[in-house]
């Protein structure tokens, strides 16, 4: 903190981690370590120029403070969602809605990088979303090697080199395991990151620190958009390159555009491992299921274990789908709601009550959408003690398999995160110690 010493640093009770996300200025991104990190990962000095002319606003320039024990109920909050993931009944209600590809069992695949999105104000913790296809994972693990601490106290909360290197492995690993469930007996050979466009993508960076991580631990990796694949001879080709396993980053969630045909057909014939795939979208990103696990009724129904339930309705704010029948109760309500469309990504056409005009709520209504309860962001202050600037933050649980791999803040100001922010952006997370520590 500026004028505290490292002696009185707080413990994460009685509002002490917002008086630190308020007040701590001397802990910074260091840019020189940022660019070495980012160019050692490629062996040459164009990642860092990639970023600073493409996405000057991808990392924030200061990190957020989080208490151990939201850590924990974070954590808590995934394995609660997946127990009720992996309920037949559960299964079965969601399926039998959603598009025919997303009902083909994925031969024993779970789906990597998992984004569970919170909101952590005043002790108060939601979780407010959950994405499939989740970006950012590698960037943070080299971000986390480019901030500098002032004081070993605060320095002692941050990632230590030895988990973010752990981390890395377990990203490989993960990759292996999803080769390993889908019943491949065979060493992993080829893996391709499949996206729009990918160079043109904001994103790109990651997908040649993926590229670069995979290779260093013997696997061919390709970059390319859907449109370059095709399916030939029992096998799906880049080229004459067979490709083993796909790590999809489409946001064309069911493989339903032309440009995805070729991957659709080898998903369909089982000739690839495709992570994450189509069913998990409908059985966790969809957001009518934040409307199922919010709503104690319907978790009741399902035969949900009460314990289960109290820590799903603890931390998801009340979520219903948007229904014409409805719409004078939730007009007049829309300031305290959030309205997103139920298959929408990356805060694309998503509104706040309190900011609708008329003529976006006859879109609404005619749309997909759902509603949901408000649940402020976090609060953080960057810049300088002098002349503070106020943030928000929302924090973003990587997972896989039930649980997190890795926890990362989002800087900004606006509706939504955006990148767009100068100081913004991905920032760390500093876990401060229990209150219980040391008494």
């Amino acid at each position: 903190m500026n004028n505290q010493s490292s002696s009185q640093l707080p413990c994460a009770s009685s509002g002490a981690v917002e008086l630190l996300n308020q007040e701590c200025f001397c802990l910074s991104l260091d840019q020189t370590a940022l660019a070495c990190a980012l160019d050692s990962e490629l062996g040459t000095e164009e990642l860092s120029a990639m970023v600073k002319q493409r996405c000057p606003y991808l990392f924030a320039s200061q990190p957020v403070f989080v208490g151990a024990q939201h850590i924990r109920q974070m954590a808590e909050v995934v394995r609660a969602v997946e127990s009720v993931v992996a309920m037949p009944q559960y299964r079965e209600l969601v399926l039998a809605g959603s598009p025919t590809v997303a009902q083909l069992a994925p031969t024993g695949a779970l789906g990597v990088f998992f984004g569970y999105d919170f909101h952590l104000i005043d002790g108060h913790l939601g979780l407010i979303e959950i994405n499939t296809n989740a970006g950012g994972a590698m960037l943070n693990a080299v971000m986390a090697r480019a901030h500098r601490a002032c004081c070993a106290d605060l320095g002692a909360m941050a990632p230590t080199p030895a988990e973010i290197e752990s981390f890395e492995k377990a990203i490989v690993g993960m990759f292996r395991h999803e080769w390993a469930l889908a019943g491949r007996t065979v060493p992993l050979k080829t893996i391709a990151i499949v996206d729009s466009s990918p160079w043109d993508q904001y994103l790109y960076p990651e997908f040649l620190l993926f590229q670069k991580l995979f290779e260093r631990h013997g696997l061919h990796t390709i970059i390319a958009d859907p449109s370059e694949f095709e399916w030939r001879d029992g096998a799906l080709r880049h080229g004459i390159q067979v490709v083993d396993l796909v790590y999809n980053r489409l946001t064309d969630f069911y493989l339903e555009l032309p440009e995805s045909s070729a991957l659709r057909e080898a998903y369909l014939l089982e000739g690839i491992v495709l992570t994450p795939h189509p069913q998990a979208h409908a059985l966790y990103a969809n957001k009518r299921r934040l409307a199922l696990l919010s709503d104690a009724r319907q978790l009741e129904g399902l035969g949900v274990p009460p314990s289960v339930q109290k820590i799903l309705l603890e931390n998801i704010p009340r979520t219903e789908v948007v229904e014409a029948a409805d719409a004078q109760r939730l007009w007049a309500a829309r300031r305290s709601l959030f309205f997103k469309p139920v298959a929408g990504f990356g805060s694309r056409a998503a509104y706040r009550g309190d900011k609708l005009t008329k003529g976006v709520w006859q879109d609404i209504l005619a749309g997909d959408y759902v509603a949901q309860e408000m649940v402020k962001p976090g609060a953080r202050s960057t810049g300088r003690v002098d002349s503070p600037v106020s943030m928000k933050f929302d924090l973003r649980a990587y997972a896989y398999n039930a649980s997190v791999q890795w926890l990362s803040a989002r800087v900004y100001q606006g509706q939504t995160t955006n990148f767009r922010t100068s100081g913004g952006g991905f920032a760390p997370v500093y876990t401060t110690p229990d209150a219980s520590v040391g008494e």
